[in-house]
């Protein structure tokens, strides 16, 4: 089997190295050059034609995402972003996953060199599920265009009719992984603002939940924020499950609360959306409306179907409209889905089902 072809670009001479190395490493990858500029990568990607980038987010030159803007309109492929563990680095490099990136590691802003050694498993993973990935060429912005591409349109859609009061009683419990970001946004932004509450599980580290959450808040008409410990999960509101916390939900008496706690990891992964989603099964039953969006693995799969059994009912993305087709495709094999559609359909199928089906009604495929 071909060896996957990596281009490092980052400015850090001590980063270059230690990434080269960590590649280089591996039987099945080769790091075939490395740029401390983006200047200097753009030849060597016409040159040397790479499956994948490591792209740092600050760069001299020109800007790391100034690059991976004109890279996805022009000649799109799999970025993994190796972003600093700031505020402002956590902004940056969910505007790069905007733009098309695939993932990204967060480098630590202390003790380089152990802490890129510390993390080579999960750099490895990433540009293996990027060599993978289904990558979409960037659209050209608009001249118009003083919003995000991702933006505000949500808030100038006609107005939609109010969901039916019974409809409130439903929870809305949706995972993913590689490439969520992008599709949970797609998800949130048609919610009108009296959607029945909406709870979380994207794997992402700690550092980057809060802005992932104010980003998607700044978009939305229902108020999106990362969960707190003992909060009631109302209407009208998502909560995402902080990173390096899982989140599930129980009952406290007539109300549903949210449960972040730091226990182990599950499936490798803290927040795990297996966590997430047999607290549905178990605590929500038919009142649960379960999403699997795009991502590695199968974290989530055997807990949805528990989902189902217990009477939710489930939408899968479609490979079509995925990055990484893994968790949704064994969500499927484990029978866990009502109805599989493409990204764009999910949150209109969603409301539809709403404004029709009364809480707690069963629906067998």
């Amino acid at each position: 089997m071909a060896k996957i072809k990596v281009v490092v670009v980052d400015d850090s001479a001590l980063v270059r190295s230690l990434l080269t190395e960590i590649i280089n490493r591996q039987t099945d990858m080769t790091c075939i050059g490395a740029a401390a500029d983006p200047l200097v990568a753009r030849e060597m990607i016409r040159e040397l034609n790479p499956d994948v980038i490591t792209l740092d987010v600050e760069m001299p030159r020109m800007d790391g995402l100034e690059f991976l803007s004109r890279l996805m309109r022009l000649r799109p492929m799999p970025v993994v972003m190796v972003s600093t563990l700031t505020e402002q680095g956590a902004e940056i490099t969910l505007r790069a996953l905007e733009m098309g990136a695939v993932d990204f590691v967060a480098k630590p802003r202390i003790g380089v060199s152990s802490g890129l050694n510390e993390l080579a498993g999960d750099i490895l993973d990433k540009i293996r599920v990027a060599a993978a990935a289904h990558v979409k060429r960037l659209a050209a912005p608009s001249p118009a265009a003083g919003a995000p591409a991702s933006g505000g349109a949500a808030h100038h859609e006609a107005p939609r009719a109010p969901l039916p009061r019974v409809s409130t009683e439903k929870i809305i419990c949706i995972g993913s992984s590689t490439g969520g970001t992008e599709a949970i946004r797609e998800v949130l932004v048609p919610m009108p603002a009296d959607a029945p509450a909406i709870v979380i599980t994207q794997h992402m580290p700690p550092g980057f939940t809060t802005s992932f959450a104010n980003r998607l808040n700044a978009l939305c008409r229902i108020r999106v924020a990362e969960a707190r410990h003992g909060e009631r999960i109302l209407p009208g509101h998502a909560y995402i499950a902080p990173g390096g916390h899982h989140l599930r939900i129980d009952r406290s008496g007539s109300n549903y609360v949210a449960v972040v706690e730091d226990t182990e990891p599950v499936n490798r992964h803290r927040p795990s959306v297996e966590v997430l989603f047999k607290s549905a099964a178990r605590v929500i039953g038919p009142n649960a409306i379960g999403i699997m969006l795009t991502g590695m693995g199968a974290d989530g799969a055997t807990a949805m179907r528990e989902m189902k059994d217990a009477g939710s009912y489930n939408y899968v993305q479609d490979e079509a409209s995925c990055v990484v087709f893994g968790m949704p495709r064994m969500a499927i094999q484990h029978g866990a889905a009502h109805e599989v559609l493409p990204l764009s359909q999910i949150a209109p199928a969603v409301l539809n089902r709403l404004a029709s089906a009364p809480a707690g009604v069963r629906h067998r495929i």
